[in-house]
């Protein structure tokens, strides 16, 4: 990635036209955080975590996690609050280094390279990036300036291919209309597609979602929720990882699942494997009967 006081950044192919699922093994919850690790790994798997911890204050954030995430793979991350879901999307993304235990992104070891170079192949969403994006920004300039890995459009140039590539992107999402609007005019739903069409102008090879669907009505759900199948169902889409609390946000074509409680692992792996009423009533401690129709997951308290 040039730096923005060079010349416009290099064209980024045209995203997709549309927006398979992937079967794979389950994976284990736990492995000794002393465990030794090769430092080449498998090209097809995006995220490797082996026995991974955070401890801040004395407190574990999460503990002795591992967790295989490969390229053709959509996982959803679920668990109630403070059971260390924003933790380990931290580590996915190259923000947070673990305090014990092995980490490689992209085939990046965490520890032994530029995470700076690394974040630029890694689509982030998160509660954040709202924050600091300024409410006179249009749309438009939301999106390009990712090409720069920035917030708010300064001097920076963009090559034409740039603000096609985030045109397409924009339109892929339901929200070609927006291009001229200013980013704090917009409804809770349209900044949340504006943002994950920001996290994919670079053509990453992970995309990462904090509760993408965190504030929004019912409405503004479903239509983000079907947004996200369609780019699950694309088999040139990025791996995928969705953090959410609800099993209700999970989108169809979604392939495998973790649940979290106290910053371990209560269960992972295929998704129908892994979200049942054992399992979830385990992660949220209460008694819960999740129901599976179409392709989405509900769930309520059992009688």
């Amino acid at each position: 990635m040039q730096s923005a006081s060079s010349s416009a950044p290099t064209a980024l192919p045209p995203p997709a036209p549309a927006f398979p699922p992937a079967s794979g093994a389950a994976v284990g919850a736990g492995a000794d955080s002393n465990a030794t690790h090769p430092d080449t790994v498998d090209p097809d798997v995006v995220i490797d975590v082996v026995g991974a911890s955070v401890v801040r204050g004395g407190k574990f954030l999460i503990r002795d996690i591992s967790w295989r995430v490969e390229l053709d793979e959509r996982w959803v991350v679920l668990g109630p609050n403070g059971a260390g879901k924003t933790t380990l999307l931290n580590i996915a993304s190259a923000r947070l280094h673990p305090t014990s235990g092995i980490v490689h992104i992209l085939g990046e070891r965490l520890g032994r390279v530029d995470v700076t170079e690394l974040r630029t192949r890694i689509g982030l969403s998160t509660v954040s990036l709202h924050d600091r994006i300024p409410t006179h920004e249009t749309v438009l300039d939301v999106v390009v300036t990712a090409s720069y890995a920035v917030v708010g459009r300064f001097r920076e140039r963009y090559e034409s291919a740039d603000e096609r590539r985030a045109r397409a992107l924009l339109a892929q999402l339901g929200a070609g209309s927006l291009l001229d609007r200013a980013y704090g005019t917009l409804s809770e739903g349209e900044r949340k597609r504006v943002q994950i069409a920001r996290a994919l102008m670079t053509d990453p090879e992970l995309l990462l979602l904090d509760e993408p669907a965190a504030g929004l009505d019912l409405g503004g759900r479903e239509d983000l929720v079907r947004r996200l199948a369609g780019l699950a169902d694309d088999p040139d889409a990025p791996a995928m990882v969705v953090v959410t609390h609800h099993v209700e946000e999970i989108p169809a074509g979604f392939t495998h699942a973790m649940l979290l409680r106290d910053g371990g692992v209560v269960a992972q792996g295929l998704l129908r494997q892994t979200i049942t009423s054992e399992n979830l009533s385990e992660a949220f401690g209460l008694p819960l009967q999740v129901t599976y129709a179409d392709g989405r997951f509900g769930a309520r308290a059992a009688s």
